[in-house]
């Protein structure tokens, strides 16, 4: 009698179509998401690193707090004059801790660099004591380990205006690659799921069945994650993803553009104290709050000139999720709006809380760990990945030979 051949059952048109985008998607950009894995994972616990090698100069002396500061452009003056910088003060952070010191910030940026190192001119920190005007430390962030993380992971060093791009392509694809990844995954039988979720190497001694294991069964694991991570992500890069949250979240693609204050003292001298006068208000209506950043220089973050002094005021320490507005007179300092966090849409909301949820920040120090160990995961499935590829082309290889 003939012995009866048992034929495994072809693959679907979906999970064949599913592998072969897996396995294009996976060597054409492997390696970028690797890097920006890594750098992503590298960056998750920022705050906390730098919260315990900056502790002395975060927090003053408790024998030099008096009961008011010195003025902000007192400190200003001060500050310039110690640092001897040709660039201007861009900012100043004011912390509702009075054990806190002031960060004053220089920032500028040229516009017509092509990489990371020349277009950030100048991003330096300057920690101050607010009572003494002491400078407790100054820190050059433009060379920095987290603001090259950071640049690594949102444009691969490049100028940030089209490397947000180059990222942005290969983090598309490895959504894609996500999702063909769980359709492969996914089990035919209940007999077949009971392997898919747990590692079973008692009887296992190849390298190539473990590795296969951990780049299938921590993939799965973490593929739901990853797919918050790549998400968020890339509603940075692309107007389209971010108009497509906006549209969902309010149902308008574009989020409600504030309307230009004209100032009502723009006859009247800037007074000195303006500032301050910005300062004290902003502590009165916001007292619960973690800190709150003036803008010094008359400028926003694109260079443009500003009309008024735009004060935003964050709600939690190290996060950027609640945030609130105010507008003052940048000639008298009147206050000309007032816009807190809870009369945001939805869309603002979400749009202010982006950049924490990919961060894990939104969700506190627990949401901090289980994203550093999915950007663990992500970063080793590339590596995973082509091992496994590699190791059956050479068993493709050693098969035609024989």
């Amino acid at each position: 009698m003939r012995k009866r051949h048992h034929h495994k059952k072809k693959p679907s048109f979906i999970k064949k179509w599913s592998a072969k985008l897996h396995l294009w998607f996976g060597l054409a950009v492997g390696i970028i998401v690797f890097i920006v894995s890594l750098s992503g994972t590298m960056y998750v616990f920022k705050d906390e690193i730098q919260g315990v090698l900056r502790k002395d100069v975060i927090y003053v002396e408790a024998k030099t707090i008096t009961h008011q500061p010195l003025s902000i452009e007192t400190l200003k003056e001060k500050v310039s004059l110690e640092i001897n910088e040709k660039f201007p003060i861009s900012s100043v952070e004011i912390p509702l801790d009075k054990n806190k010191s002031y960060e004053f910030l220089y920032y500028e940026k040229d516009k017509k660099a092509w990489n990371y190192f020349d277009e950030v001119k100048i991003n330096t920190v300057v920690y101050v004591n607010p009572y003494n005007g002491e400078i407790l430390g100054v820190y050059d962030e433009k060379y920095d380990i987290f603001p090259i993380l950071k640049s690594i992971h949102w444009s691969l060093l490049l100028k940030t205006d089209w490397g947000k791009y180059v990222v942005g392509i290969p983090v598309v694809l490895f959504i894609m690659m996500l999702i063909t990844g769980i359709i492969l995954w996914w089990p035919k039988n209940k007999t077949a799921r009971k392997g898919r979720f747990r590692f079973s190497w008692k009887n296992i001694t190849t390298w190539k069945r473990k590795n296969y294991d951990l780049h299938n069964i921590l993939g799965f694991y973490a593929s739901f994650i990853a797919l918050i991570l790549s998400l968020s992500g890339i509603y940075f890069s692309f107007p389209w993803v971010k108009n497509a949250f906006h549209f969902a979240l309010s149902g308008s693609a574009e989020l409600p553009k504030e309307k230009e204050i004209k100032s009502p003292d723009s006859l009247l001298s800037a007074k000195k104290s303006v500032f301050d006068l910005t300062a004290k208000e902003t502590k009165e209506l916001y007292v619960s709050s973690s800190s709150f950043r003036i803008p010094l220089n008359g400028k926003n973050k694109k260079g443009k000139d500003l009309k008024n002094i735009p004060v935003t005021v964050y709600g939690e320490d190290g996060k950027f999720a609640i945030r609130s507005q105010l507008v003052f007179d940048k000639y008298s300092g009147k206050l000309l709006m007032n816009k807190p966090h809870q009369q945001l849409t939805t869309a603002e909301k979400y749009a202010n809380a982006n950049y924490d949820i990919h961060a894990g920040s939104y969700f506190g120090i627990f949401g901090k760990i289980i994203w550093f160990i999915t950007g663990l995961v992500c970063t080793s499935l590339p590596v995973t990945g082509f091992l496994i590829w590699w190791g059956k082309r050479k068993k493709k290889g050693i098969r035609k030979l024989s």
